[in-house]
Order: structure tokens, then sequence, then C-alpha cells
């Protein structure tokens, strides 16, 4: 497989090592140094590996489905614009695989806040909140995957209503997000009472299981056309 990448930096340096590892070839580095040519890369790779910032990721979206180009991308910050995107992806016949995080340990923990959250929604006396934790160098908070954390508890507790970054009521999910030099991602989720807490998480040591997971959506992506999520991808798995 051919690959371009969106986006180089640590992240995209992790993708490189093992796209190269798994005996693909990246024909493209993308970044804000070069990023006129993204105009024209539909020739020259097979798939776009898209890790870039919210600022620059929908027209980056646009302008490789508008080529043809698969796209795997792990940008959040972009959701706003998700009916949108279905109708690009319809226009042009897309392929599109998105994550809030590629990580294995990840989605098996968004499963277990899910599980939690049901069992949970019958005990009013404990509050929910959750904590994320990510490196100075992550722009978007709170971070797509506590956004995801939140939306699994919402689908389980009908008593809440929305999450709120930073200061909550009763009937929101109050998130705080915390940027430390150096921390790949640290999630936790909290159901606290008077008498005692209980809590869940969730801590990654590297950037590894995350580029392990984006470049295996690009495998499971390929000859596909649509729209992908990471359950897909475990689904085929199973």
């Amino acid at each position: 497989m051919k690959v371009a990448l969106v986006g180089y930096g640590k992240m995209g340096k992790e993708i490189e090592q093992i796209l190269q590892d798994r005996n693909h070839e990246v024909v493209a580095r993308i970044q804000k140094e070069n990023s006129a040519d993204i105009q024209d890369l539909n020739s020259r790779c097979d798939l776009a590996i898209e890790f870039s910032t919210p600022e620059a990721v929908f027209s980056n979206f646009k302008t490789l489905l508008e080529q043809n180009i698969p796209i795997v991308t792990g940008t959040t910050g972009w959701y706003e614009h998700f009916d949108e995107l279905k109708e690009i992806v319809s226009r042009n016949k897309g392929s599109f695989f998105y994550a809030t995080n590629f990580s294995l340990g990840v989605n098996l923990f968004f499963e277990l806040n899910r599980k939690l959250a049901s069992m949970m929604k019958n005990y009013p006396a404990y509050r929910v909140s959750m904590d994320e934790t990510h490196h100075t160098q992550k722009l978007d908070a709170p971070s797509g995957t506590a956004i995801s954390l939140a939306e699994g508890i919402l689908q389980e507790n009908p008593k809440l209503n929305t999450w709120e970054l930073g200061k909550a009521l009763d009937n929101q999910i109050q998130i705080d997000a915390h940027r430390i030099e150096g921390v790949p991602g640290t999630h936790e989720v909290h159901y606290r009472s008077t008498i005692d807490d209980i809590d869940i998480k969730h801590t990654a040591h590297s950037r590894k299981g995350f580029a392990m997971g984006a470049v295996l959506a690009a495998e499971f992506l390929q000859s596909k056309k649509g729209i992908y999520s990471m359950s897909d991808l475990l689904k085929s798995q199973e």
C-alpha cells in the first residue's frame, strides 16, 4: 500500500515506522511547510492517514475525498461537520475511517465505561465526572476520547443530558482537561458520593498503540466504500 501521511508530527512518525515494518510505502509527508502538496496526491498514493490539527482537518478531508483518496483519520475537533462529511463521502463514493482513539485498550475501556454507566444510572447518590490528561501539544480540549466516553455515559443514563468542560450542573458530566508535557493520554471516569468513590482509568504508556491501530484501520479500509469506525474493525477480527 502506498500511503500519504497528512500531518507528520510525533504520531505521524510512529505511524511511518509501523507502515514500513509491515511492508507499506510512505510516498508523501504533508505538513505545514508543504501543505499545498495535498492538492496533488491522487496518482501517488492508495490511501491517506490524517493526523493533522482541528483547524486544518475538515479542509483536508474535502481535498482528499475529491481526489478519491481513502482516508483514515485520528484528528478530532470536527464532529459538528459530520453530516456534511457524510454527504461528501457519498457524493465521491469515498472511503473514510475515523476514530477518537485507535488503541485497542481504549476501545475495550469504552465498553467497560458503558457497562458501568448502565449499572450506575440506578444510583443517583453517585455524581459522575471525568478527567483527561494529555501532552502539551494536544490542541483540542476535551479530547475526542473523553467526548466518546461522555457520550457512552449519556446513552446509558437518561438523567444526564450533556457534558461540560469545567464546572457542570447536576444533570451534566463535568470533564476536566489537563495538559502535561510527555503524557500520551490518561482518561479517568469517577462516580463520587458522600460515602465512597468508584473510579475506572485507562493510561497509555506510548503512542505505539494508537499508531498500530491506525495502520490496521488503513489495511482494513482497502477496497471498501463508505464510513467506518473502530467497532467495524474490531468486529472484523472476531
